[in-house]
């Protein structure tokens, strides 16, 4: 569950145990496995218990040490959840594993795996479902069922196309599926505030957290009584927006959400508020969390090359941006999923077109021209200018795209991973194609540190020195800590150097050791 504070503070609650007041003592240190045993403790549960914390008005608390304190007259809960409450949460992986053994057995007739695939899905499946395992495990779980996918898929014999399966329907996009609701979380006056900073971390938080912290955005920038949306359509349009994110090692609904953070993040640390409309608010919030919809895990790139489908739709033209805005659209075309339905249609031409705009500046093929418009302007920027203001906001939305490096090594580290691991992914199957391999994305010439380098040091600092020229603000809590991780990165590269330079040397004693024996 979440938690976003570094706190070493004691917090005492007050648990309702068969009628009794039951106070626990826990300090800011505590991990959230570590409140939740000390609960099942206090309430006699057995500590391997699934459980949920529930206030009096009956509204979910996340456990964890940022949780609101309460008093002995207003009581928490400890629920244990049975074991058909928690399956439900696993039903759609459930499904999943199913159809793709089922798949195994009809596209391939290969008797000789069927044991191997029953075994290793089977061995998924327990993973997936041993209680207490953080989210970033399960989804890890889920990519190595993708991978076993693509390897029975390569055994198959023949050229392979890239798994991208959009749903088409008279040109247009549909949601996968209608998702179930979800809980309303209480949100610590700790986690509001974290939410600003981009030392928030991502990684303590599920996904309906995640979708409680994006309908508080909406709800803290006016934009829900700007836009007069309805409370049940914001809900409900998160939750679409959630489902068609996929589970990619990287571009998944966690980044998604990142993206959005860090973007009300600058909103509030640049005082955007007093600067542009809500209008401009809104498109800048919006493109942040459409921005990768529907993304299947292989790039422009790859799309070009092996002249998928969305390749030959768009031309070759930004294939994926242009299938995130459309699947954005498809989505907000629902009348159920329609965050916009109150406003003026002249006026909703203009937030569609805003987004449409920012989403198509994400495509990196486009970094150079779109930095060197706004360092053009910058120096007389005028935000009454609309070029400027257009400007301005694909810059923002750009910096917020990439911008993990910004926020603390322990936060930052973990995407470098998952971005290399998509990135094999790719060209393990642009080698098994034919197809040219960028070197970046090699497993066998790219390290963690030659990935960085390079682009902390020529694509985000120049970019947010540019920014910093407008808001001097940011030059502390973002500039700052990009040097700090190009550094970090260069010391390990030297530490890389000098391991690889010693091993060569030992191998060429070795060598001339043998040489002499003989």
């Amino acid at each position: 569950m979440g938690s976003s504070s570094s706190s070493y503070t004691p917090k005492t609650i007050y648990l309702d145990v068969e009628g009794k007041v039951q106070k626990v003592v826990f300090s800011g240190h505590c991990s959230p496995c570590d409140i939740k045993e000390l609960l099942c403790s206090s309430c006699d549960i057995p500590r391997n218990t699934a459980i949920m914390l529930m206030d009096s008005d009956g509204a979910l608390v996340s456990i964890d040490p940022t949780m609101p304190t309460n008093s002995s007259n207003s009581l928490y809960r400890v629920i244990p959840l049975s074991t058909g409450q928690i399956g439900k949460k696993e039903d759609m992986f459930q499904n999943v594993l199913s159809h793709v053994a089922d798949q195994f057995s009809r596209a391939f007739r290969i008797n000789e795996l069927k044991t191997e695939v029953t075994n290793r899905l089977a061995m998924l499946e327990k993973r997936v479902e041993l209680e207490g395992l953080k989210v970033v495990e399960i989804e890890k779980c889920k990519n190595d069922l993708k991978r076993l996918r693509d390897e029975m898929t390569s055994r198959g014999g023949g050229r392979v196309n890239c798994p991208c399966k959009y749903n088409f329907d008279d040109g247009k996009v549909t949601p996968r599926r209608d998702p179930p609701n979800y809980p309303k979380y209480t949100l610590s006056h700790e986690t509001i505030e974290a939410l600003k900073k981009p030392t928030f971390d991502v990684w303590h938080w599920e996904h309906n957290e995640m979708l409680s912290c994006l309908e508080y955005m909406y709800q803290d920038l006016g934009l829900v009584k700007e836009f007069n949306m309805n409370p049940i359509t914001l809900k409900r349009w998160l939750l679409v927006i959630q489902e068609n994110y996929r589970n990619n090692p990287f571009h998944n609904f966690r980044h998604c959400f990142c993206v959005s953070q860090m973007m009300y993040g600058m909103i509030n640390l640049c005082n955007l508020q007093d600067k542009v409309s809500r209008t401009n608010i809104g498109i800048l919030m919006t493109a942040a969390v459409c921005h990768d919809l529907d993304h299947p895990g292989y790039n422009n790139t790859y799309q070009v090359n092996a002249r998928t489908e969305l390749a030959v739709r768009y031309n070759d033209i930004s294939p994926l941006e242009n299938h995130h805005c459309a699947v954005a659209f498809q989505i907000l075309s629902l009348p159920e999923c329609n965050i916009f339905a109150n406003v003026d249609p002249e006026a909703f031409k203009q937030i569609r077109q805003g987004i449409i705009t920012l989403i198509l500046a994400t495509d990196m093929a486009r970094h150079g021209a779109i930095l060197d418009s706004f360092k053009q302007k910058v120096d007389y920027f005028d935000f009454a200018n609309e070029e400027h203001l257009i400007c301005l906001k694909m810059v923002l939305i750009k910096c917020c795209d990439i911008s993990n490096e910004v926020r603390p090594t322990e936060v930052a580290e973990p995407w470098v991973d998952c971005l290399l691991e998509e990135y094999f992914m790719q060209s393990d199957r642009e080698k098994c194609e034919g197809l040219p391999v960028a070197p970046f994305m090699d497993r066998d010439k790219v390290t963690k540190p030659t990935a960085q380098i390079g682009f902390i040091k020529f694509v985000l600092i120049p970019m947010f020195e540019t920014v910093m020229k407008l808001f001097p603000q940011i030059e502390e809590i973002m500039l700052q800590p990009l040097r700090d991780s190009r550094d970090h990165y260069e010391d390990l590269k030297q530490i890389d150097d000098a391991m690889t330079e010693e091993a060569q040397k030992k191998k060429t004693e070795n060598m001339s050791l043998g040489g002499k024996k003989k």
